[in-house]
């Protein structure tokens, strides 16, 4: 059998072991994942104005069309799912956009 198939049956066997055990000896860790915000039409559009894009450009950022963010900023429909982590990113951050390749910032000619 290859390596990496007998490490993976060891690390599998150490874990079956361990949970079987009344002394735990493997290392764990408790993770939480918080709830998704929910995003009003006036939160929506703030953020958008905090990161200093147009509704187009934010549309295009979030992955959406201008009509779904003019939805959302109108209270028509409100963002869910990604688009909220999203939003809550931006929140946090109003930097955001800068730490990742899908906005170019450039000097106009």
């Amino acid at each position: 059998m290859s390596e990496l198939y007998n490490s993976i049956m060891t690390g599998l066997n150490e874990a079956i072991e361990d949970a079987k055990s009344e002394k735990k000896t493997l290392k764990r860790h408790i993770v939480t994942i918080e709830p998704i915000k929910e995003y009003e039409a006036k939160e929506v559009k703030e953020i958008r104005n905090k990161v200093g894009l147009s509704q187009r450009l934010f549309a295009g950022f979030m992955g959406v069309s201008n009509k779904t963010v003019e939805a959302w900023e109108k209270g028509t429909n409100k963002p869910s799912g990604a688009a909220s982590r999203i939003l809550s990113m931006m929140e946090m951050d109003s930097k955001f956009i800068e730490h990742f390749p899908f906005v170019k910032f450039g000097d106009k000619n």
